[in-house]
């Protein structure tokens, strides 16, 4: 794609979607997954994505497809009947009400989203905000609740789905501004979705200038969560106001903020067009830095040889590889999941072939409700095999770093399936009390999960 040629940004839902060159070469099966799934998890692309990052001649084995277009096995077999059938009938109400009950089924907000990182400020929840680590305060910007294309995997998809009781969002940047004066041991924000950098500039810069203020020097690390760097890259290079994009940027350095773009690459692919390199070379530029992170996807990017390209071709760049998660338990987990022993073998591999600047990268790390839990390895001792895991983050602060292990288990896929090692039978931080001389904040969360 040129760069010199600025692309206006277009998106396509499940409906308009039918009307691209592209879905001519897509099977009829697959073009009924793509009506019957989309209407339970959401479903857009843009003509970048179609044009420059699926291979057509692989469908539907190409790994940008299967990231961005539903698939039939990503609903259970009788809902996906159920649904195909009422869509049949055009019977709208018992449609909406199966759609409703699938989506419950579906873990909507893991971790605790919806009851144990939501903070108050003077007895009332401040909207939009998520607190669930002392140093890092999640924000979501009303207007940037979308994206430039949907990944099949989000787990983020209830903001998509237009249910309220399922999404959060600020309007402004004020309730932000008040909680954080009120905590003064909050170092990062991040800006999240959704994408931020859906937003036009101005917009986005409106949600930034209070994070300028001298009031919250406390702040030294603003982030911004986004897929814009692989899905869109012409907003950081021919967008009309990519420019006044990269000049806010400057701003944000310039005001002793460290700003990083939490850069959401799925798979090499999306780092091999030229405007995506582009994209990374001027967002650099303004001293900022872009941090590389996805989860480790069946179909998507379960192959060591994904990772080492994404992570060298990274460094190449000027990005830093930050982590590799386990895809959370929610949405379509069991399409994407992977054996957490398969998980940390795709991992180990890719590791043990790249330079060590490729080796800021950690992983496989799965974000639980206590904590961002380690993989660390699969040892025997005394002879018994099982997981080394240790928190890399977590609610009460002093649980980080501290070893812990879980019995091996071949089929286990997410944390809540492991038991203690060893006979024990608990783990040790789910009888242990808070520590002494915790923060407020640390205090606080303990009373909330009584």
């Amino acid at each position: 794609m040129d760069n010199s040629s600025p692309v206006k940004y277009k998106p396509y839902n499940r409906s308009s979607i039918q009307r691209v060159p592209q879905w001519e070469r897509i099977p009829q099966d697959l073009r009924e997954a793509v009506d019957v799934v989309g209407h339970v998890l959401p479903f857009r692309t843009n003509q970048y994505v179609l044009d420059e990052l699926i291979d057509w001649d692989r469908i539907p084995d190409d790994p940008i497809f299967r990231l961005n277009f539903p698939h039939r096995t990503m609903l259970d077999p009788d809902d996906y009947l159920t649904l195909r059938d009422l869509l049949r009938s055009g019977d709208k109400q018992q449609l909406a009400k199966q759609i409703y009950q699938v989506r419950s089924r579906m873990n909507p907000h893991p971790a605790g989203q919806l009851t144990h990182n939501v903070p108050e400020l003077d007895g009332e929840v401040v909207p939009g905000i998520q607190h669930k680590y002392a140093q890092t305060v999640l924000f979501f910007p009303s207007a940037g609740q979308t994206c430039h294309a949907y990944c099949t995997f989000c787990f983020r998809w209830p903001q998509f789905v237009g249910e309220e009781d399922l999404h959060f969002a600020a309007r402004d940047a004020e309730g932000l501004a008040a909680y954080l004066k009120r905590h003064p041991e909050v170092t990062d924000v991040l800006i999240t979705g959704g994408d931020p950098l859906i937003m036009r500039t101005a917009t986005l810069e409106r949600y930034l200038e209070p994070l300028l203020s001298p009031e919250l020097a406390h702040v030294q690390n603003i982030r911004i969560g986004t897929k814009a760097v692989g899905y869109w890259p012409q907003r950081f290079v021919s967008d009309v106001d990519a420019d006044d994009l990269l000049r806010l940027f400057e701003r944000v350095v310039a005001a002793g903020k460290h700003l990083a773009l939490m850069g959401h690459y799925n798979h090499p692919a999306e780092l091999r067009p030229a405007i995506a390199q582009n994209a990374l070379r001027r967002v650099i530029a303004t001293g900022a830095v872009v941090r590389m992170q996805s989860p480790v996807l069946r179909h998507i990017n379960d192959d060591p040889m994904a990772w080492h390209e994404l992570w060298t071709q990274g460094v190449k760049l000027g990005a830093i590889p930050y982590y590799m998660f386990v895809e959370r338990d929610t949405g379509a987990r069991s399409y994407f999941e992977l054996p957490l022993a398969e998980a940390y073998d795709i991992f180990r591999t890719a590791y043990g072939s790249v330079s060590g600047l490729s080796r800021t990268v950690r992983g496989p790390s799965m974000s639980a409700m206590p904590g961002k839990v380690l993989i660390d390895g699969t040892p025997t001792i005394r002879g018994e095999k099982v997981f080394a895991l240790q928190f890399l983050q977590a609610r009460q602060g002093d649980l980080v770093r501290r070893p812990f292990y879980a019995k091996f288990d071949p089929a286990a896929t997410w944390f809540d399936q492991l038991v203690p090692a060893f006979g024990e039978r608990s783990f040790f931080f789910e009888d242990e009390p808070p520590a002494a001389g915790r923060s407020a904040f640390g205090a606080s969360l303990a009373l909330v999960e009584v």
